[in-house]
Formats: C-alpha cells, structure tokens, sequence
C-alpha cells in the first residue's frame, strides 16, 4: 500500500499552481448525460475520482478521452441507465449520475455511493427530490431504482444545505416540465459552476449563488466547451501549509472570493497575505495564534478545511476550538495528530485544541481524504520522520501532492511498502 515518508519540520518557500476543482467537475461530468452530444472541459485534474466517475460514464455508454487537463465526452452512444456498485462503492459522487439520467432518458439503476469513511450523509435528500419530481423509486439490494415517464417541476425545500442533492435536483430540473423552485439550497462556488456549464448548455436556471434557486425546464440541452473553476479546498491547503510551516510561498490560479472565510481565519491566526486577483502569497513567521472556528455551509468555513486548520493549531501559542456544524463525527484524525503529540479535547462536535512547542514524528494512518492533508501537514512541521498510510485519500482529490510540496522545499517521498 503507498504511503508517504514526510522528513520535519520544513519551511515552505516557492510557487505552487492549485489544479481544477475536483467537486465541480465530478457534477460537470455527470451533467452530460443530460444531452446526447460532444462535451468538453478543460482544467481537469488527474485524480482516483475523476477517472472513477469517467469509468462511470464509459459503463453507461459515453466515451471519455484526456488529452493533457482537458477531457472529451461523447454521451451520444448511452444505452446503459445502471451505475454499478464496484464503481459508486468507490466514490459518493458517484450519485449525482441519479438526474441526468432520470431527466434524459426516464429511468435508473444506481447502486447506493460510498467514498470517505465519515458520516452520516444521508442519500435520502436526492431520493425524496426525485420522488417530488415525479419519480417511482425504490431502494433494493443495495441499489437505487428509478422510473419516471417526465419529470414535473416542483417546490422542493430542503431540511438543511447539501450540496450533492442541490445539484442533482438542479440537473434533474433542467429537463422537467415547468418550473422547480429549490430552497434552502446551496450556495458554493461548485454549484455556481455547474449552474454556468447547465446554462451554457442550454438550461435555464436563476438565483445561483443564494439559497433559492429556480430552474425553468426545457426540452433540450446540447453539448458545450467548458473551463472548470480551480479548487478552492486545494488553495487553502496550500495557504495552511504555507503559513504553519513558517513559510513564504505564492499560491497560483485561486480565486479569492471562493477564500474570504479560510484567509480571515488564517489572518486572524497571524498569516501575513498579499493576495491579487488569481494568486495569494502567504508568509509564516513561525507564530500561531489561537482562534475560534465554526463550520458552516458556505459562504460559512468549509469543513473541508477544518482537518487542515486543526494540524495547524496543533502548534499554536495559546489554546483554540473547533466546531464542526455541519458533520459532527468529522474527527477521525485528532487520535492520529495525538500521535505527533498534540494536545486535543473531544467533546461531542467540538474539538479544543491546547497548542504544544513540537510535535514529533510518528507512523499514522489517513481515514479519510482532508484528513490526509491534514496529516501531511502536521508531519511536515514535525520533528523526525513521518509515515502516512493509506494515501490513496489523498490521490482522490489532491493532484501531485506530494511533487507540489517537494517543488515548496518539502522533504516528502512516496513509497509502496
């Protein structure tokens, strides 16, 4: 199994570039079984879940090509509806194929999604929205079975923010008789992304970026060219690892806005940033202060970041919390960074995190895919060396980690033991 040998504490210093946004191009993907038509989107990482979710599209017919980060999608020959487990068992994404083709072609088989190892996330969002669009579904030995002659637009409010059923409904919308009117919906960069691509595709959609979204069915949609938002999860982890190594380096191709929420965080925490329109340069002087986080949807701190702010705050002068509002069993790596010898507190969804002079390097084992980064980081501002198993996390949703952080100074290796 790979794992990563991590040689600390290191200083960070130089260029990164941050790669496309792996959750809007996982829902980019699944958009074009909505038409049957050539499709291309460019700013696409190699990563485990990208090629899963095109492995899911080959099955069901389409033909994926990549040439250098751009992929090319034929959808016209798709006569397969079933998304088989050994695929969506990999990767919750994976669900978002539910829509399409429930909207195009009036039926579906789709085994129920796996992915990181943390919960619950509840599916039952995307199923009772099908459901209010008209659909016939039943959850049988292990899959998802749907039916439905046309979908009808609807008012669909949800219980609370989720980004995946947000998206699926808006996808299945968009061939839907009449008018479906979302509340409570999200607001994040990706589904402002995948609202862009549906529109250019055809689809007529409003109120993206707020929490009620309206989607006005057509009958057709067509194929586009398309360049995918950069990932604003990879960003942030560079700007964490750059500030709490006690570095100097200039993060490329981010877009700040996607950011405010993590940079007044990390100023708070005492990082000194330059940031311009596409870049941020962040500078670490080697002291940490304690802060206060709360996850929330966005515009609130993403809890993708909340692993990487928790390694950082390991090594803060003074003691921190974090909050984790939206899941609150999201804490599999505080035993791992005990390991390295921080000090953390458990209490139900909240962590308190006393500051320590050092970690020491340890063998730790990665649970899920930020918490991998999470890891990564503390061992990169450990002392002695640090083994971190299991880093096919970090493979799903981070591009050449490991050769980005070797181009920042970073003493890390990957081996297969």
């Amino acid at each position: 199994m790979l794992k990563y040998k991590i040689q600390g504490p290191t200083k960070l210093k130089g260029e990164v570039t941050i790669s496309g946004a792996k959750n809007s191009i996982l829902a980019l993907m699944a958009a074009t079984l909505l038409a049957r038509d050539e499709f291309v989107i460019h700013n696409v990482p190699v990563l485990r879940d990208i090629v899963t979710m095109q492995k899911v599209l080959e099955v069901i017919g389409a033909k994926v090509r990549r040439e250098g980060s751009s992929l090319y999608i034929d959808t016209r020959g798709v006569n397969n509806y079933e998304a088989p487990y050994e695929l969506v068992s990999q990767m919750r994404a994976s669900i978002y194929v539910l829509g399409p083709l429930l909207a195009r072609y009036g039926e579906c088989k789709v085994s129920m999604p796996g992915g990181c190892a943390w919960g619950p996330r509840p599916i039952n969002f995307h199923i009772d929205a099908m459901k209010k669009l008209g659909a016939e579904i039943s959850v049988e030995f292990g899959f998802i079975q749907a039916k439905a002659s046309k979908l009808r637009g609807e008012h669909i409010i949800f219980d609370f923010v989720s980004v995946g059923a947000t998206a699926n409904t808006m996808m299945a919308a968009t061939l839907a008789e009449g008018t479906t009117i979302i509340d409570n919906a999200a607001s994040e960069p990706e589904i402002v992304d995948l609202v862009n691509f549906l529109r250019k595709m055809g689809a007529k959609i409003k109120g993206e970026g707020t929490r009620t979204i309206v989607v006005e069915g057509v009958e057709n949609l067509h194929g586009v060219e398309y360049t995918a938002i950069p990932d604003r999860i990879e960003a942030g982890t560079f700007l964490v690892a750059g500030f709490m190594t006690g570095g100097d380096i200039l993060v490329r191709n981010l877009i700040p806005e996607h950011l405010t929420s993590v940079i007044e965080k990390l100023e708070e925490a005492g990082a000194e940033m330059k940031i311009g329109k596409d870049y941020i340069r962040i500078k670490g002087e080697g002291n940490i202060n304690p802060i206060k986080v709360i996850t929330a949807p966005y515009p609130g701190f993403p809890t993708d970041m909340q692993a990487q702010f928790m390694a950082m705050l390991t090594i803060a002068n003074g003691t921190s919390s974090i909050t984790e509002g939206i899941y609150h069993d999201r804490f599999m790596h505080v035993l791992e960074l005990m390991r390295l010898g921080a000090n953390i507190e458990l209490e139900k969804n909240v962590a308190i995190i006393h500051g320590v002079n050092k970690l020491t390097g340890a063998k730790l084992m990665a649970s899920d895919l930020r918490a991998s980064a999470a890891l990564v980081l503390a061992g990169l501002v450990a002392e002695g060396e640090t083994i971190v198993d299991r880093i096919y996390h970090i493979e799903r949703g981070y591009e050449d980690f490991d050769k980005k952080l070797q181009n920042l100074g970073a003493i890390v290796e990957k081996f297969d033991e």
